[in-house]
């Protein structure tokens, strides 16, 4: 554990190069992000924003450059750490990963009993704090296969605020959803963000982009690019 980051900055990477096994996909690296800071990664597919997520996330290791994710040094980072980084980050998939074979409060249990809940009254206010921040107060009971597909994105989102993450990082989280489900999972992200999580969101459903304007990261030619709210609806087009 590194601390040394300002302390409102809870991603800081400088000249890092990003790999994806021996592919070098970016290239000098350098973003901050801050607590409570909601930020696009967008790109073509291919431009390299999973592969920073799961930099980021510790999948994929960094070999150049420094990097601290909630005061974790990415460079530095022991096999045996990443379990404790992924616990100060939230992920959501585009896929939902759910476990089809038990219930929405089975599946969100699992994950708690995973990190070292113990306590099964603990464990009850927690899932009923998180399913009611999604909205899905009294949809405990139901298996995935009854959900719609944008209720099964919002347990995924209940699942990576479960262990109250300093982050939250969403990999294409509207892929597979229609524009008006899309609308509705944005706004829960971006509240999110306003109870001071940063969350991070990449992504290439640029309607979405113009409808709620936020700072926006661009990947590119294998560069990182920085646009300021003026310039990201001509970048985007």
């Amino acid at each position: 554990m590194d601390t040394n980051m300002p302390l409102d900055t809870i991603i800081s990477l400088a000249n890092c190069n990003i790999y994806q096994q021996d592919h070098l996909v970016l290239s000098d690296v350098n973003i901050e992000v801050k607590k409570g800071e909601f930020v696009y990664l967008i790109g073509k597919v291919g431009s390299g924003k999973t592969s920073l997520i799961k930099t980021l996330n510790g999948q994929l290791p960094l070999r150049e450059g420094e990097a601290l994710v909630a005061g974790y040094s990415l460079s530095k980072l022991k096999r045996r750490e990443v379990p404790l980084l992924r616990r100060k980050l939230g992920i959501v998939f585009q896929d939902f990963q759910l476990l089809i074979d038990r219930t929405v409060y089975a599946n969100l249990e699992f994950v708690l009993k995973a990190t070292g809940w113990k306590s099964k009254t603990d464990i009850e206010e927690r899932i009923g704090e998180v399913l009611e921040k999604v909205g899905l107060g009294l949809k405990g009971y139901k298996m995935p296969h009854q959900l719609s597909g944008g209720e099964q994105q919002r347990v995924v989102i209940a699942r990576a605020l479960l262990n109250d993450p300093d982050i939250i990082l969403a990999d294409e989280p509207t892929g597979n959803l229609d524009p008006d489900t899309s609308d509705d999972i944005l706004k829960i992200l971006k509240e999110i963000s306003k109870t001071g999580r940063a969350v991070v969101i990449a992504t290439h459903n640029y309607t979405l982009l113009k409808k709620h304007i936020a700072r926006t990261i661009k990947c590119e030619n294998g560069r990182i690019i920085e646009t300021n709210h003026d310039e990201e609806i001509e970048l985007i087009k």
